[in-house]
């Protein structure tokens, strides 16, 4: 089966809750990433039968070993700040270290409920499930950092949203699922050891040369700011040059390790437009394609808001400007 290794649940409970996922009616798997499973996670799973397989990656079967938990986080949605968010239906299946020795998150999307749902039903559409699918894949072959495809299930059940829609599960690998939000719901608790564990985790996990950086006149925080800020303005440069346009740059889809992340109303112009945007709640044009580098700096002001109190705690920041407290 699969060899966990996990290392989230070794942090404080507040990082994530336990949780599982709901019994489905009649889970059947539609695609599963076996030559990647093989080739880069070391996952053999030749012996599970497509019924098992199935069951896995809709969560009807935790493995022995793996983790269920949900994360805790907040994050900026189009500009307002909402300090409790969470995996509202996602579940982190576990951590495993690949053969070269990297490791990635197994994580769940679609398997009903968890305390973060904000009575939401926890469940995804199947629509949503095939295109993060196609699309995270397509990104990896176009050489942008992305999550990656592992399986897609149809889940047997009907989920309720305009209309009735079947119900599916998907399955992605990250490198981890820490992202900007996760840190501003430490910050908005002024829970500065929470933070101090997170960044300490982070940096070890993502960013383990700023351990064995020389330059003694910055210290850990800023270098993990730095590092962020150089991954995520590479991420969308990427973007950028192929006309691809996120959709809902919100803090909480923002990953710290700088791969494209949370595939919601996202596309690749057929035509280009600098005003062109994907959500149909995007009024204002906030995550439009000439959006994207002022949001994403504009989101690193907020990830330089949570930790500047490490950094200095006779000082804060204030929508990038700094006031002295």
């Amino acid at each position: 089966m699969i060899q966990f290794d996990n290392t989230y649940e070794n942090l404080p409970e507040t990082f994530y809750n336990k949780s599982g996922s709901i019994k489905f009616s009649n889970p059947q798997l539609i695609a599963y990433n076996d030559q990647y499973a093989k080739d880069v996670l070391g996952i053999n799973l030749d012996s599970l039968s497509k019924d098992e397989l199935a069951d896995l990656f809709s969560g009807q079967v935790i493995p022995h070993g793996a983790s269920s938990i949900a994360f805790a986080y907040a994050g900026h949605q189009f500009g307002g700040f909402s300090p409790q968010l969470g995996d509202g239906r996602a579940l982190l299946l576990g951590e495993v270290v690949s053969p070269g020795k990297k490791r990635f998150d197994i994580h769940f999307k679609g398997t009903g409920p968890t305390v973060y749902s904000r009575n939401g039903d926890g469940m995804s559409a199947l629509g949503p499930v095939i295109r993060e699918y196609i699309v995270s894949e397509a990104m990896f072959h176009l050489n942008v950092p992305t999550t990656r495809a592992l399986a897609a299930v149809r889940t047997g059940d009907n989920v309720f949203r305009e209309t009735k829609l079947p119900g599916g599960v998907f399955t992605r690998v990250a490198a981890s699922h820490i992202r900007i939000g996760t840190f501003e719901y430490f910050a908005a608790r002024k829970d500065i050891e929470g933070l101090k564990a997170l960044v300490d985790y982070t940096i070890n996990r993502h960013y383990p040369e700023i351990n064995k950086s020389k330059n003694k006149e910055l210290n850990k925080y800023l270098l993990l700011l730095s590092s962020v800020a150089s991954a995520q303005s590479m991420l969308i440069a990427h973007w950028m040059s192929l006309g691809f346009i996120h959709g809902v740059m919100n803090t909480d889809n923002m990953a710290i390790s700088g791969e494209t992340i949370d595939f919601g109303p996202c596309a690749f112009m057929d035509n280009f437009s600098q005003t062109k945007t994907f959500s149909s709640i995007d009024n204002q044009g906030r995550y439009a394609y000439n959006n994207q580098i002022p949001v994403g700096i504009w989101n690193l002001f907020r990830l330089a808001d949570c930790i500047v109190p490490l950094i200095d705690p006779d000082f804060v920041f204030i929508q990038g400007v700094k006031l002295e407290t």
